[in-house]
C-alpha cells in the first residue's frame, strides 16, 4: 500500500555519505546491499528519530516518519555546517507490501516478515491494503516511533535495535555512540522491549504493575499478545496493566 505517513529527504552533494556516516547509528557501506535502518542520536545517547536509508543513484534518501520529517531536516542542517551536502524534501510515493519483491524494490532491513518498500510510481499493483502491520510488528517486537519508541527518552539497544540491525559496532564515531557502546560492552540491560501475553485489553501507554511496584509499560497489542517495556527484574508472576493480565513471555524478546 502507498504510505502517506511518509516523508522522503533526499541528500545530495560530495559529502553526503562521510556526512550521515558520521551522525547516524548505522553504517552506510552497507546501502551497497538495500535499504540501511538507522536512527539518530541526541550527544548523551537517547533516541530522536529512526528512518531507512535508500541508495538513489548519485544521492541518498532518507525515509522518515512524516511526522518527525520537518525536525529532522533541521537537525541535519544544524550539522551541515560547511560540508557539500544539500537537503530537499523529495516528492515521491513510498509504497510497502508483502510476498514477492518487485523489481526496484527493497526488503525492509529490520525483519523479514516486513517485507519490502518501493519509492516512486509503480509499485501501488503489487502492495496489498489490507495488511495488518500492527499485528507484524507485535509478532516481532518491532517498535514504532511515537508508539514504543519515543523521542529524547528512549535508548535504541533498549529497544532492540541490535536485533533489527539497525546499529553498527564496527564504524567509527556518529553522534551518541560512546554512550550506545558502553551499554552494549559495560552493562546487561535491565530494562527494554519485551513480548508479554496479554488477557484483557488496555490502552497504550497503561503502566504495568506486580504486587505493588512498578514494573513497565504497556504498547501495541495484537492478538493475546503485545509489546511492553519492562523492567526485567521485576517481571514476574502477577503482573497488570489495567484491568489485563500480562505475563512475560520469556526467550521470546529482544533484549533476550
Amino acid at each position: 500500500m502507498s504510505d502517506a505517513a511518509r516523508m522522503l529527504i533526499e541528500v545530495t552533494g560530495s559529502d553526503r555519505v562521510d556526512f550521515l556516516q558520521g551522525l547516524v547509528t548505522n553504517d552506510l557501506e552497507n546501502l551497497s546491499d538495500g535499504l540501511v535502518y538507522a536512527a539518530l542520536l541526541t550527544p548523551q545517547g537517547k533516541f530522536q528519530v529512526d528512518f531507512f536509508l535508500v541508495p538513489w543513484g548519485d544521492s541518498i534518501l532518507i525515509d522518515v516518519a512524516a511526522e518527525y520529517g520537518e525536525a529532522l531536516m533541521r537537525r541535519l542542517t544544524f550539522y551541515k555546517l560547511r560540508a557539500d551536502v544539500k537537503l530537499a524534501q523529495l516528492d515521491a510515493d513510498v509504497t510497502r507490501g508483502l510476498g514477492d519483491i518487485p523489481n526496484g524494490a527493497f526488503i525492509d532491513p529490520r525483519h523479514k516478515a516486513m517485507g519490502w518498500r518501493g519509492y516512486g510510481a509503480g509499485f501501488a499493483f503489487d502492495a496489498q491494503t489490507d495488511v495488518d502491520w500492527d499485528s507484524i510488528r507485535v509478532a516481532h517486537c518491532i517498535p514504532e516511533i511515537g508508539i514504543e519508541l519515543i523521542p529524547d527518552d528512549s535508548f535504541i539497544l533498549e529497544m532492540g535495535f541490535e536485533q533489527l540491525g539497525g546499529v553498527d559496532f564496527r564504524k567509527g564515531c556518529y553522534v551518541g555512540q560512546e554512550v550506545t557502546a558502553r551499554m552494549k560492552h559495560k552493562t546487561t540491560l535491565r530494562k527494554g522491549l519485551a513480548l508479554v501475553d496479554i488477557k484483557g485489553e488496555a490502552p497504550v501507554g497503561t503502566p504495568i504493575d506486580a504486587h505493588n511496584k512498578a514494573v513497565g509499560t504497556l504498547y501495541t497489542q495484537s492478538g493475546g499478545r503485545a509489546i511492553a517495556y519492562l523492567r526485567f527484574d521485576r517481571a514476574t508472576e502477577g503482573m497488570t496493566a489495567g484491568d489485563a493480565r500480562v505475563d512475560y513471555l520469556r526467550g521470546e524478546s529482544p533484549a533476550e
